[in-house]
């Protein structure tokens, strides 16, 4: 998407390959393949433009986050441990970023791509969220 600035005011899809690693990386191929067929559609290049610019330049952005803002509803980030696109360690650190005293979590499950409503198991995550969603409701 960013090899070409003339992506950034188009809908740009992603190659078999780059799905496959980036959403179905714990699939086997003909799965992640139908997956794909199903799934994917082209996105607006100008999300990935405008991430890749912002510290360029100077305001808030199309990216801007508040991570202050102490009205804001708990926050549960959710990450399969086999994530490419947002892996753990990356949750982690947005977690972190927010500093306000709502609470903010993040829930990690072993073996999980990024694509986690499709994969062996989702059931576990969707009750999972559910049950922390209804535990930390105002």
């Amino acid at each position: 998407m960013l090899k070409n600035p003339a992506n950034r005011h188009r809908a740009v899809g992603l190659t078999f390959e780059q799905w496959h690693y980036a959403f179905t990386n714990t699939f086997p191929e003909e799965e992640s393949r139908a997956l794909y067929d199903r799934y994917a559609v082209p996105a607006s290049g100008s999300i990935f433009w405008d991430s890749a610019l912002a510290t360029l330049r100077p305001g808030h952005q199309s990216t801007y986050v508040n991570y202050h803002n102490e009205d804001r509803p708990p926050l549960l980030f959710v990450s399969g441990e086999k994530d490419h696109l947002m892996p753990p360690k990356v949750q982690q650190s947005n977690a972190k970023h927010y500093t306000s005293h709502t609470v903010t979590e993040v829930k990690e499950y072993p073996g999980m791509p990024h694509l986690l409503p499709a994969a062996p198991g989702w059931e576990a995550v969707a009750d999972g969220a559910l049950d922390w969603a209804v535990a930390h409701a105002r």
